[in-house]
């Protein structure tokens, strides 16, 4: 069994901004040779998260307004009132959908459905450089 680790770099335009990874992250299992196994994608911050839906323009525009319904920008956060940043909402929002999920491989390939895409989610109130990392186990 062979454990591989990696990295893709994104830049957001910030909050709401929904960025598909799944062409990087199809290829880079296709580049890992593991026929089975699993591949983890965390995303290193607190105010980003990873998550899978269908990468259409209705659903990007939906998905974060459903955030915004769940997760209101204009109440009061503690998170606001001790650092005074204003993105309390993001760091809620991120917890909620999370840094993270896992995606078997097998044959060598992503097991998604058709219609489904890995994403990646800026909540933050600005641009982000943000470091996305892969760790593949199998074989």
């Amino acid at each position: 069994m062979k454990v591989l680790s990696d990295t893709i770099q994104l830049h957001s335009k910030g909050e709401g901004d929904i960025i598909d990874m799944t062409m990087q992250l199809s290829n880079i299992v296709k580049e890992s040779k593991i026929i089975n196994g699993t591949l983890t994608i965390f995303v290193s911050g607190s105010t980003a998260a990873v998550t899978t839906i269908e990468y259409e323009p209705g659903l990007v525009h939906d998905f974060p307004e459903m955030l915004s319904r769940i997760v209101p920008k204009d109440i009061e956060y503690e998170h606001d009132n001790t650092w005074h940043d204003g993105n309390g909402h993001s760091h809620v929002r991120s917890s909620l959908i999370g840094p993270s999920i896992t995606i078997p491989i097998i044959r060598g390939k992503l097991t998604l459905g058709v219609w489904q895409q890995v994403v990646f989610l800026e909540m933050d109130t600005r641009s982000r450089n943000r470091t996305v990392i892969l760790q593949m186990i199998g074989e």
